[in-house]
């Protein structure tokens, strides 16, 4: 399949992609290791991509991934690059009939999906995986790791036909189990190419053991910065999204606990920037794809430097800059193996009030199953909403539904005067989501 890397706004790939490309061209089996933000899907995607026959209703190649999210993405880019490709994501959280459904009637070349909801349908006959030759696992250090060998080991025991096998992560590990096949890998590592210059380090000291009030203080100071908030516990990020949210600042909250949709949403929500916080788990450390978070803080301090690493990879993703705050308590120290020089930074004493974003997500109610695309709902916008291009932001378009990001400032306006109207022939329903 040819696939189009102009979708995705890119003019051309990194050094990293530019061997990954060749090596997997080869047939090679390949482990790559690289840092977060620099481009691994990419980089995987479009040898993969070269290999599929369009013409074939078999399924050809596999994506393991160990999140919802990762799934959803890594579907999400594939299809971008390539209308041609027929590609599903399968995950938990949602009913496996729906799946299976969706499964017998796209009949795809390629399926991203987490080991439980993969391995369910392999075992009940939902995939056939003899044709399946390419064999991708994302995030192998977790995918890999004691919770998920059981699944994975029955996984690779039901693909008969694989010819290669590619494994990515962004840290590095000698454990690969004797399960997952060959050991004739071909080593790609750019860990050594680190981020490290392209993120500022600070740490900032609160007087109480309690962070509330210093992080609420630090988000004011930040404004209309994007800023990923990381900590420890579901029950946390509960707390820690509410008080934020009595306080006045625009926050969503992410963590395993929640429904998938509302996990979906929040994603979507803090993705086109119209919510500048989430407040997350080590859930959101790995496998998203945001492309311009600010600031990551750390609330909770990390467990160690592998989630340090992962945390801090979802900013200065590409070529692009951030910051990762440490707020320490009166009794807390910075962990000994960051030992990079790190500033302290000091909070004014007069905070400015909560920033609004810019943008605010407008909700339409149909979708790609309703043959809804993004070019339909910038024309939309554009010709029945009035609105001018720059005023429209990230668009998703989802099974159901859609997410756009439009100027908060007309939104009351836009939805007032597209109350009634069709897209696309179709009448619907358009609300603000949140808010």
């Amino acid at each position: 399949m040819n696939y189009e890397l102009n979708r995705l706004g890119i003019d051309a790939l990194n050094a990293m992609q530019q061997d990954m490309l060749q090596t997997a061209r080869k047939g090679s089996s390949v482990v790559l290791l690289s840092p977060t933000g620099s481009g691994k899907t990419l980089a995987y995607l479009l040898p993969l991509l070269e290999k599929l026959d369009a013409k074939s209703d078999a399924l050809q190649a596999l994506v393991i991934v160990p999140s919802r999210e990762l799934a959803i993405q890594t579907a999400d880019v594939a299809c971008r690059l390539c209308s041609e490709l027929r590609v599903c994501a399968c995950y938990g959280g949602r009913p496996a009939m729906e799946e299976h459904q969706l499964l017998k009637g796209l009949r795809p070349h390629l399926v991203a999906a987490t080991p439980g909801r993969l391995l369910d349908h392999l075992q009940k006959g939902n995939l056939l995986a003899d044709n399946v030759q390419t064999l991708v696992i994302d995030e192998f250090d977790k995918s890999l790791e004691l919770g998920f060998r059981e699944q994975m080991n029955d996984i690779l025991g039901m693909l008969p036909s694989i010819k290669q096998r590619i494994l990515l992560s962004a840290t590095d590990t000698e454990d690969i189990p004797a399960f997952v096949g060959t050991r004739d890998y071909v080593r790609l590592n750019f860990l050594d190419e680190e981020t490290d210059d392209r993120i500022s380090l600070l740490v900032i000291k609160s007087p109480e053991k309690d962070k509330l009030q210093t992080l609420y203080r630090l988000l004011c100071t930040l404004g209309t910065q994007k800023s990923l908030v990381f900590v420890g516990y579901r029950e946390s990020v509960e707390r820690v999204g509410g008080f934020l949210e009595e306080q006045g600042i625009m926050a969503d909250i992410f963590h395993g606990g929640m429904e998938q949709r509302d996990r979906e949403r929040a994603l979507y929500r803090f993705m086109n920037g119209s919510v500048g916080v989430l407040v997350s788990t080590d859930l959101a450390s790995r496998g998203l794809d945001i492309s311009d978070v600010d600031n990551i803080i750390h609330y909770h301090l990390p467990l160690n430097e592998e989630a340090c690493t992962h945390r801090n990879g979802r900013t200065a993703r590409w070529d692009m800059k951030g910051s990762a705050y440490f707020i320490l308590g009166p009794e807390e120290s910075l962990p000994s193996y960051i030992v990079e020089e790190v500033e302290t930074f000091s909070l004014p004493t007069k905070v400015p009030k909560p920033a609004k974003p810019l943008w605010i997500t407008l909700y339409i109610g149909k979708g790609k199953k309703d043959k809804i695309s993004r070019g339909d709902i910038v024309g939309f916008l554009t010709k029945q909403g009035g609105l001018e291009s720059s005023q429209i932001g990230r668009i998703d378009v989802l099974p159901h539904w859609s997410y756009v990001a439009v100027e908060r400032a007309i939104s009351r306006e836009l939805l007032n005067r597209i109350k009634g109207l069709k897209i696309k022939g179709q009448k619907t329903i358009y609300a603000l989501a949140g808010h």
